[in-house]
């Protein structure tokens, strides 16, 4: 439900009144204010005030838009008119939040608004490549196959987003797994080592277990401070990135570290590839392509190198010209768009390439996680190997000290 101020007058006594109604759209809070016996003069749709967690809960997930989508999509094929398409979609989906911004769309629909200009109020959901789609969708009188393209483009991007995501995780559990094993075993297992030392006269331990229980005794009498610097560099480092220069920087790191480098390049160059395929083939216009891809992106260097293409293709020049020497377009790119723009076929050559780099990252997924295993078993033999030594050796060098004094 949604909740509306409104401003009315009181049909008896003639009397303005300001209130608040809940309702599912803005014409049934007009329904429900005429019921009170008011004249409405004028309603408007207040915006929730929710904290983090209530954020989090409005979310709008990948999978439930490419359902909407889909289900919008057959619909309307079937030559359901489209409020009515919107209300069965409304009624058949089980996110809350997708509902209260299906029951928007319907009250703008309803009021004689575009359903893209209607998407379009709800950038959290439906982002600028939906509503460009939409909007071509109904500029040409394909609403319902934009739609499906639509789904298909979101489902290519979440598989592909997953692969990334899937691959990232096992480094992630080991690192973690790590850092819980170092933390017990200096705050739990060396303090005993150090006790056991204390109490034998002339005994010195290992320097790499002195080390250590420094850092153990640092850990267990500041633990407060050492999880305050912890908190605030995971919270600095967050902010950071969200500026321009934490952003540009994490960027180019993306792009050119040894082994997810390329990876992160064929990512960026399938995403590009296969919203450029979907643009164009719903009849969005080269330029508005090129704007709303740089952005989809979600690169900056990209995003420059696109722009700068933009302003080359308005002087006249063919995009594969102006993205041939850029080194932040892989080589096959602007080849690949070349014989597109020779033969007429420039949306199915997008798709090819789209198809070609969505294979490249599924293979390059692979080959980095091959690596990465064994890269990630080594550092934690390393860790294991100098924690081990550092509870033992003082063990051993104890027993080689009384058998040497017996």
């Amino acid at each position: 439900m949604l909740t509306f101020s409104y401003t009315a007058r009181d049909s008896k006594t003639g009397q303005k009144i300001k209130a608040e109604v809940q309702a599912d759209s803005k014409k049934s809070a007009a329904q429900l204010i005429q019921k009170l016996g008011y004249s409405p003069i004028d309603i408007d749709q207040k915006e929730a005030k929710t904290n983090f967690l209530a954020k989090f809960r409005s979310r709008v997930k990948t999978k439930e838009k490419i359902i909407f989508a889909r289900q919008l999509s057959t619909l309307i094929n079937a030559g359901l008119p489209l409020v009515q398409s919107l209300r069965s979609v409304q009624g058949q989906t089980k996110s809350k939040p997708l509902q209260a911004v299906i029951a928007q769309v319907i009250s703008d629909v309803e009021a004689g608004n575009k359903l893209s200009d209607s998407l379009a109020k709800n950038p959290r959901v439906f982002n600028a490549i939906f509503c460009s789609l939409v909007a071509s969708g109904e500029a040409s009188g394909t609403l319902d196959k934009a739609l499906e393209r639509l789904a298909i483009q979101q489902e290519k991007d979440a598989e592909i987003n997953s692969k990334v995501r899937g691959a990232m995780i096992y480094p992630a559990i080991v690192l973690l797994v790590m850092v819980l094993v170092v933390a017990f075993m200096l705050v739990k297992v060396l303090p005993q080592v150090q006790v056991l030392y204390d109490g034998i006269k002339g005994a010195q331990l290992p320097l790499i277990t002195r080390v250590l229980l420094k850092a153990s005794n640092f850990v267990i009498d500041y633990w407060w401070i050492v999880l305050s610097i912890f908190g605030l560099a995971v919270f600095m480092t967050t902010r950071w990135v969200r500026t321009k220069g934490g952003k540009r920087f994490f960027d180019r790191l993306k792009m050119k570290s040894p082994g997810v480098g390329q990876l992160f390049m064929k990512l960026y160059m399938a995403r590009f590839a296969r919203t450029g395929h979907t643009l164009i083939g719903s009849g969005v216009p080269l330029l508005q392509t090129l704007e709303i891809t740089a952005k989809a992106i979600d690169n900056v260097y990209i995003e420059a190198s696109l722009n700068a293409a933009m302003e080359k293709v308005k002087g006249g020049k063919a995009l594969s010209d102006s993205i041939e020497s850029d080194p932040n377009f892989l080589d096959l790119v602007p080849k690949m768009i070349h014989i597109g723009e020779q033969s007429g076929s420039l949306e199915a050559m997008l798709d090819k390439v789209a198809e070609y780099y969505e294979k490249e990252v599924d293979q390059q997924i692979k080959t980095v996680s091959t690596i990465i295993e064994p890269a990630m078993m080594v550092i934690l033999g390393v860790v294991a190997l100098i924690v081990v030594a550092a509870v033992l050796l003082p063990v051993y060098g104890l027993a080689g000290q009384t058998g040497f004094g017996g």
